[in-house]
């Protein structure tokens, strides 16, 4: 049986219409399948690719640890020197009180340790949360997310979440001494991109600091350098108490992590011991490709071009049915009329080699959140691509 055979046949399928393209190798922004044909990546992998596919810097870092050790010893027992220098690079690069970093697999498990920690922290047991917010689909996460249709299927979840209106400051009166976090996207990405108000955000910091409830900020797609800042919060001016990380973390490798101070984090070791347990959180050659990655972003500041890449798609997807682009740097939603109009879009750009992608609650929003690297030539290709499938499909 050759390999799509094997896909259908063994693997275990979260749609009943996957792309189920095959590809044979990727670099930088390109995917390449068996034919040759290459790809534009418009959405870096749901932006994990974050410096694109196979960086040459990540890859010999997996090269080099993979020659000293991979797995030893379940997290946080034996001191593994690419964990070690990985924690130290991401607390020095964050704002004090951020300062202690929590090894783990991927996002959902970064958003579970993330909310024991509050509970185990503040004695409390309600959590907040927003309509339409999406952390995860382990059943704590998923007990989180602000859509009813993921999640009904999957009911009982945990107990004692509140659900309140993203953006609405009026509604955050219901965080009460109750409360032991407030866990919130710092920009919605299932939603469709949604930036939030500075106004907002900043009243909501300060309802948790009156309250004594943990400020949870999930950026686990919005995380190093997507918004045009190293770290999406900056353009609100707030910091939070624990911070979610994941996808791009691992420039193509599964890693994430919260972070939290020294302080809040040490709740995890006592009453009980060994809180939070993770095996493979902070995985050798995961943890020095996160390593790699991070110095390669600081060194270079990608970043910095985030605007003026986010500007030039502004500027050149210009058409009569493209009703709205939300969203901020390299993370962006095109908004269309309905679910049809987008899929068709989506359909349309891949047989012409460009691969995107819709939002789990925005399914008539098309999304672009490509590698940080990538150039304005290619912005240009890839606008011209979605802008051909537009007059020929749509007219």
């Amino acid at each position: 049986m050759d390999h799509k055979t094997l896909f259908f046949r063994y693997l275990a399928q979260t749609s009943r219409s996957p792309l189920a393209l095959e590809i044979e190798r990727a670099e930088g922004v390109y995917m390449y399948d068996k034919q040759g044909k290459a790809y534009l990546d418009l959405i870096s992998g749901i932006s994990v690719s974050i410096l694109g596919h196979r960086h040459p810097e990540i890859v010999q870092a997996v090269k080099d640890q993979a020659d000293r050790y991979m797995h030893l010893m379940v997290y946080g027992e034996f001191v593994q020197s690419p964990q070690v220098r990985l924690a130290a690079l991401l607390a020095q690069n964050l704002p004090g009180g951020l300062d202690n970093v929590f090894l783990v697999n991927s996002g959902s498990e970064a958003v579970e340790g993330a909310v024991k920690l509050a509970k185990r922290h503040t004695g409390r047991t309600e959590v907040v949360a927003f309509e339409n917010a999406y952390h995860g689909s382990t059943q704590g996460a998923l007990s989180l997310a602000g859509n009813e249709g993921l999640k009904n299927a999957f009911r009982p979840l945990i107990p004692g979440v509140r659900l309140l209106a993203f953006n609405q400051i009026a509604g955050l009166q219901s965080i009460t001494e109750q409360t032991a976090c407030v866990i919130v996207e710092t920009i919605q990405g299932e939603a469709g991109a949604v930036v939030p108000g500075r106004d907002f955000m900043q009243a909501l910091r300060k309802r948790c600091d009156k309250t004594g409830a943990l400020l949870i900020l999930d950026e686990i797609q919005v995380g190093f350098g997507r918004t045009g800042a190293l770290w999406a919060f900056a353009h609100f001016d707030i910091v939070p108490d624990v911070l979610c990380l994941a996808k791009g973390m691992g420039g193509g490798l599964p890693i994430g992590a919260f972070v939290a101070s020294r302080e809040v984090m040490r709740d995890l070791t006592h009453d009980p011991v060994l809180g939070h347990i993770t095996t493979f959180g902070g995985n050798a050659l995961c943890a020095a490709a996160s390593e790699a990655m991070l110095k390669e972003l600081l060194k270079n500041r990608y970043w910095e071009a985030v605007p003026e890449k986010e500007k030039l798609f502004r500027e050149l997807l210009k058409h009569p049915r493209i009703k709205s682009i939300r969203g901020k740097g390299l993370l962006l939603a095109l908004e269309f009329e309905n679910h049809h109009q987008c899929k068709k879009v989506i359909d349309g750009c891949l047989e012409r080699g460009l691969v995107s992608d819709w939002f789990l609650f925005a399914d008539h929003c098309m999304r672009i959140a490509p590698p940080l690297l990538i150039s304005e030539e290619e912005i240009r290709q890839a606008c011209q691509t979605i802008c051909g499938v537009l007059e020929d499909f749509l007219f």
